[in-house]
C-alpha cells in the first residue's frame, strides 16, 4: 500500500510537468526522465495501473503481457491445481447464475474499491430510466475535468447521442462519457447517485456503495459476491450486453477498442463484461460467460503482477472449470 501512495504522489507531480491539456505524448527527453525507463524493477513500476500511465504519458516500456492472457494461450490443462496456484487476483468468485452453484471462491466477501466496474451500474441506471437514447448531449468541461491520470479522449463541445456515450463508457471505459450520462440524468448527479444505490439495494448488493458514475473514487466499493449479481443483471439488458461485447467502436473519426482483450476471441462466448483499473482497486474484470452450457458470472478483483494478469486469471479459471466439468 505504501508504494501505491508513493506512486500517486509521483504521478500527480509528473502530470503537472507533462500537462493535462490533451492526449499527446511528452517529448523524448521527458519520457527518458521517467524512472520506469531506467529502473523497471522499481516497486512503483510493477503496479499495472502505474505502468500503463507511465507508458501512455511518458513512453515508459509497457509491462510484459501475462503469457496466459495471450491469444495463443491454451484453454485446457492437465494440472488444475497448478492453475489455481498461478491465480493473481485477490478476490475471485465464479457462480452458475442459473443453479446458484458456486464453482470457485476466494475473498468473495471482502469489500473493496472496484474502479470502472462502477460503469456497469451507471449503465443499468441509464437504461432502466428509459431516457431517449437518440438525445444529443454536449460534452462540457466538468465531464473532461475528472481526477483521472489519463486524459479524456472526448473534446469539450463534442455532441454525441446518449447511446454513443453509453457505448463509449462500456466498450472503452471512457470516463467523460460516463460523467456526462450522470450529469444529464433527471435531477442531476445527486439524483443519479441515489438511483445507483437504489438499484444496488434492489439487486441485493448489501456490500456495495456508489458515490459517482465513473469509478475513480475509492468510496465506490463492493464485493466479488455482489458484483456477480451486478454483471448478471447487466447481461439481461440488450444494450449493455451488446455494447460490452463490442470489440471496437468508431465515432468522431476515432476508433475506441474494448478494454477486455478476451472479447472477440474464438472459443469465448462472453455475454457481458467490464474491466476496471485504479491504483487502489488493482486490475479488475467481471464477465458473464457461457461455458459448458452454463451461464457463469466470473469476478476477478485486484489482480497484480504482469500486464493482463486479470485476463490470464480468466483463462486459468476456465482451464480449471473445464477440467472439473469434463470429470463429471
Amino acid at each position: 500500500m505504501r508504494w501505491r501512495h508513493l506512486w500517486g504522489a509521483f504521478g500527480v507531480a509528473a502530470i503537472v510537468l507533462a500537462g493535462v491539456g490533451g492526449p499527446s505524448r511528452a517529448p523524448a527527453q521527458t519520457a527518458n526522465f521517467h524512472p520506469c525507463n531506467a529502473q523497471p524493477a522499481l516497486p512503483i513500476c510493477q503496479h499495472g495501473y502505474g505502468r500503463r500511465v507511465a507508458a501512455a504519458r511518458w513512453g515508459a516500456a509497457p509491462a510484459p503481457l501475462d503469457p496466459d492472457a495471450s491469444a495463443q494461450a491454451p484453454l485446457v490443462t492437465r494440472d488444475p491445481a497448478k492453475e489455481i496456484e498461478k491465480l493473481k487476483s485477490a478476490a475471485i468468485f465464479v457462480k452458475d447464475m442459473d443453479t446458484s452453484d458456486v464453482l470457485f471462491a476466494r475473498g468473495e466477501d471482502v469489500v473493496r474499491p472496484i474502479a470502472s466496474i462502477v460503469k456497469l451500474m451507471t449503465a443499468l441506471v441509464v437504461v432502466d430510466a428509459g431516457l431517449p437514447m437518440d438525445e444529443l448531449i454536449a460534452i462540457d468541461a466538468s465531464d473532461v475535468d475528472v481526477p483521472s491520470e489519463l486524459p479524456s479522449r472526448l473534446a469539450v463541445g463534442a455532441r454525441l447521442s446518449r447511446a454513443d456515450l453509453l457505448h463509449l463508457a462500456l466498450t472503452s471505459s471512457e470516463n467523460s462519457a460516463a460523467h456526462a450520462l450522470g450529469r444529464t440524468y433527471p435531477g442531476g448527479m445527486e439524483a443519479f447517485v441515489e438511483a445507483m444505490n437504489a438499484q444496488a439495494k434492489a439487486l441485493g448488493m448489501e456490500d456495495s456503495r456508489f458515490v459517482e458514475p465513473i469509478g475513480l473514487s475509492n468510496e465506490n466499493v463492493s464485493s466479488a459476491r455482489d458484483l456477480a449479481r451486478l454483471i448478471h443483471a447487466a447481461s439481461g439488458r440488450t444494450l449493455i450486453r451488446a455494447f460490452t461485447t463490442d470489440a471496437r467502436y468508431s465515432i468522431e473519426g476515432r476508433t475506441f477498442r474494448n478494454t477486455n482483450m478476451l472479447v472477440g476471441r474464438p472459443h469465448w462466448e462472453i455475454l457481458a463484461s467490464k474491466t476496471g483499473t485504479t491504483r487502489e482497486a488493482g486490475d479488475c474484470l467481471v464477465m458473464m460467460v457461457r461455458l459448458g452450457g452454463r451461464n457463469l458470472a466470473m469476478v476477478l478483483l485486484d489482480a497484480q503482477g504482469m500486464s493482463g494478469a486479470r485476463f490470464g486469471d480468466a483463462v486459468r479459471l476456465r482451464r480449471v472449470l473445464d477440467s472439473r466439468m469434463a470429470a463429471k
